[in-house]
């Protein structure tokens, strides 16, 4: 039977979207995700080492015009969780985007979604378990563990809190986000404060002088800056959580919008805002790779445990990234096995409503990540994150292109849109999609990681065809099998 068949009679059977979930791997689900919660997920999601960490290394590349990286990218993520928006209010799904690519890209668009973003976090959870490692050897106390016995002991503390329930869940990423939003509001009021007393950082008198005569906003020129594009859209990964998130929340349409919409100007305030407060206070030269910008600052006027402080706030946002993956992945593992292209044991759900089968298929994944940092602590980190940057790019790709299908379908009065809608569309889908493949592109001229990093598609395609046809009968007895039960 056709995708086509299958959605015109899930179409007509559709009476009630609240009552009839559209997606089989909807059903079973809690509604215990409340308000603050998803607002939350919102802002952690924003918010991560790819701020607190990651800007000191973009910082020294690019200069000051890092600001403009993170506007710019800011603009396209925002663009990518309006449409998602749009699509939770049209139907609300835990299968998220993986839903809606089999809604409008069939079966074989879910089976590329799924995978795609499965390889994303469960590379990244290996990334953040490795950052766990690195960040707790920092305190003395934990210097004589080996790394991959701390990245073991992170998993299995992450592993606990999202079999126990969503609530729990949702309660952990909360407090999670509200740490990162204290420290970067406390280090903003500290920077401002530096800014208009003209206190001395490190010997600098903060100010535009400091741009100003340091090489200007762009010190390195325009290309290292369109270089840290796809490090600085990595650093936007996790906003497409409001989507998964919104299958268990009892109102998506009042949270969702409040959610998305707020994105925008935390991406102003907290990025943009930080890098530009950064360049302000010290040269971009002064920043590196290997310590928090937020450090750099704090220790230059000698506030005392400063280092204590900011990577206590790192190892936080590095646990929340966990967190947040291993709760992803369970539900859009569970939507895929529903449909046959996942196992079918990441079908399953515990008494608390949790679909443990796909939180420990990602777990196991993390666990050879462990391996990883026994046979190779000091690449591990490296190694994963830009395996995981090819994840996130077709993630976002694939959500752009089901919007614009389902504008076209909508225009074509199959469907109706909600009043929440990406505006500009569909210039806006088309825009964001040349702008991710254009970053995606942009890695070549990086031969270091970069270009190998793009020499793995390939195998990856490879691998995913293969699992395609290996696949690809069940999932056809399974449209059958929907088919059968939507014409009773």
């Amino acid at each position: 039977m056709s995708k086509d068949a299958v959605n015109t009679a899930v179409a007509a059977s559709r009476t009630d979207a609240a009552q009839v979930p559209a997606d089989a791997g909807d059903a079973g689900y809690s509604k215990d995700l409340k308000a603050r919660h998803v607002n939350m997920i919102a802002i952690g999601g924003a918010i991560g080492t790819g701020l607190f960490l990651g800007a000191g290394g973009r910082l020294h590349n690019a200069g000051p015009a890092l600001a403009i990286a993170y506007l710019v990218c800011g603009v396209f993520a925002f663009f990518v969780v309006r449409a998602l928006g749009e699509l939770v209010l049209y139907r609300p799904s835990s299968g998220s985007f993986v839903s809606y690519a089999r809604e409008f890209l069939g079966e074989k668009g879910a089976y590329v979604a799924g995978w795609m973003y499965f390889l994303n976090w469960s590379t990244t959870g290996i990334a953040d378990i490795t950052a766990i490692a690195l960040y707790t050897h920092y305190w003395s106390l934990f210097t004589d563990i080996p790394q991959w016995v701390l990245a073991l002991i992170a998993l299995a503390v992450v592993l606990a809190v999202n079999l126990i329930s969503v609530k729990i869940f949702g309660e952990m990423e909360f407090w999670f986000a509200i740490i990162k939003v204290a420290t970067l509001v406390g280090f903003m009021f500290v920077g401002i404060f530096l800014l208009a007393t003209q206190h001395e950082v490190g010997g600098t008198t903060p100010g535009v002088s400091v741009i100003a005569d340091n090489g200007g906003v762009f010190p390195h020129g325009v290309m290292p800056v369109v270089l840290v594009m796809q490090g600085v859209i990595f650093a936007y990964a996790a906003l497409e959580l409001v989507g998964v998130a919104a299958g268990e929340t009892a109102e998506p349409e009042k949270v969702v919008p409040r959610a998305v919409n707020s994105i925008m100007w935390r991406v102003g305030l907290f990025y943009v805002g930080s890098v530009v407060l950064l360049a302000l206070l010290l040269p971009g030269s002064v920043y590196s790779a290997d310590e928090s910008p937020f450090v750099t600052v704090l220790s230059k006027i000698g506030v005392p445990a400063a280092g204590d402080v900011m990577n206590l706030v790192v190892l936080t946002a590095a646990m929340s990234s966990l967190n947040s993956g291993l709760y992803s992945t369970g539900r859009i593992l569970r939507s895929m096995a529903m449909a046959g292209s996942a196992p079918k044991f990441t079908a399953r759900m515990n008494r608390s409503q949790v679909p443990y089968g796909g939180i420990l298929l990602t777990c196991a994944v993390c666990v050879l990540g462990v391996g990883l940092n026994y046979l190779m602590p000091s690449q591990a980190f490296e190694i994963v994150l830009n395996v995981a940057s090819l994840g996130i790019i077709s993630t976002w790709v694939i959500i752009m292109v089901c919007h614009l299908i389902f504008v076209r379908r909508a225009k074509a009065g199959l469907l109706e849109r909600p009043s929440f809608r990406l505006p500009g569309s569909p210039v806006t889908e088309i825009a964001t999609v040349v702008f991710l493949l254009a970053c995606l592109g942009m890695m070549w001229n990086d031969p270091e990681v970069g270009r190998k990093t793009l020499l793995l598609i390939p195998v990856i395609a490879a691998m995913l065809v293969t699992g395609w046809y290996a696949v690809r009968r069940r999932v056809n007895r399974t449209e059958d099998q929907e088919l059968s039960e939507l014409t009773k």
